[in-house]
């Protein structure tokens, strides 16, 4: 017999410890395992997902993968604020490796050559939204929503919003959710074509809320009044969307995907590298640093006083302005020009906090 160069893996051969992989009756199911973090993606699970994904493409015992995350109240909410705070603030030439990263990970689903479901579960934010994009297909549980934050982050959703919002909503709706941020809920993102399909998952005692109110919705959420989550029917859906997508010729569904990735690829092969290194740069300016600490310590973000900065012919791009000041004393040079004494021996600074 031929040695088999791809031959197939069993999913518990990968030791993945971000993410549950599953392969079984045709499917591959794939789900971010970060409840605690609303299931936002480490730089460790983008590598994990990417890996899934790729043993799921190459597997041809695999005809169908479903994506989705643990729990119901996030499907996947981007990538970890608090890990890019943490780590990737203090040196941004590592969130250029990072967005490769990424990159791998979003193309990895583009590339799978077979159809991959979206099983939105809960709340899909950010990086989570373009996740779903990624995808082919997309049922949203009925408590569910869609949004991007990148502008009220400091960062910009160009892992595939910018990118696909237009081709998927057209493009007032797109700069609508790019600009705004406000969250889209399930039944406006079915109306607009953000999904293909919205399943009911409110229950009162045992009975389906048909079409959940935002008010029912967060009772759900807490439990009360005997109103409760249930995503059964989301499942059901699901499984039988995976049955109906496997009765299909392989190689026939293959090149349907390449065929219809076509603007997508379009944009994103234009637009994302592009994007990596703009990322990279912008980590070096205020504007993340702000919004990942305020993220992080639960406060809004001060988009007034950089705007005002700007406004006055300050530095907006730098907390205490651009590094052009020098000290008399020590020769200490590329000191911010706010600062009233030198960091490295204490003299005054002449001219001190008159570029603030």
């Amino acid at each position: 017999m031929t040695e088999r160069h791809f031959a197939s893996r069993p999913a518990d051969a990968f030791a993945f410890g971000e993410i549950l992989y599953a392969k079984g009756d045709g499917l591959a199911r794939i789900t971010i395992n970060r409840a605690r973090n609303y299931n936002a993606y480490s730089t460790a699970a983008l590598e994990e997902m990417a890996t899934a994904f790729r043993d799921a493409s190459f597997d041809d015992a695999v005809g169908v993968i479903v994506f989705t995350g643990v729990g119901d109240r996030a499907f996947c909410t981007g990538g970890d604020v608090k890990e890019y705070a943490a780590s990737y603030v203090a040196t941004p030439r590592d969130y250029w490796k990072y967005m490769a990263l990424f990159r791998a990970y979003i193309e990895s689903i583009l590339n799978t050559g077979k159809p991959v479901v979206a099983r939105i579960n809960g709340m899909a934010v950010g990086g989570g939204n373009e996740s779903q994009l990624a995808c082919d297909l997309s049922v949203m549980a009925q408590h569910a929503y869609l949004r991007q934050v990148g502008t009220h982050v400091g960062s910009v959703a160009c892992g595939g919003a910018t990118q696909w919002l237009p081709l998927a909503v057209g493009d007032r709706r797109a700069r609508e959710m790019l600009f705004l941020n406000e969250p889209v809920p399930a039944l406006k993102a079915l109306d607009w074509g953000l999904v293909n399909w919205v399943v009911p998952s409110v229950r009162r005692g045992t009975e389906w809320v048909e079409a959940a109110t935002a008010a029912e919705i967060e009772k759900a959420h807490r439990g009360e009044e005997g109103y409760g989550l249930d995503l059964s029917r989301l499942d059901a859906f699901v499984d039988d969307l995976a049955r109906r997508l496997l009765a299909s010729f392989p190689e026939c569904a293959r090149y349907t995907k390449q065929q219809t990735n076509y603007w997508k690829d379009l944009a994103w092969g234009a637009t994302v590298r592009h994007a990596q290194d703009w990322l990279a740069l912008h980590y070096a300016c205020w504007e993340p640093v702000e919004g990942m600490q305020a993220f992080v310590e639960k406060r809004p973000a001060r988009y007034a006083l950089l705007r005002a900065r700007a406004a006055e012919g300050g530095a907006s791009e730098a907390p205490w302005g651009a590094p052009l000041a020098s000290c008399g004393e020590c020769g200490a040079s590329s000191l911010p020009v706010a600062h009233t004494y030198c960091g490295v021996c204490g003299a005054r600074l002449s001219g001190a906090g008159a570029g603030r």
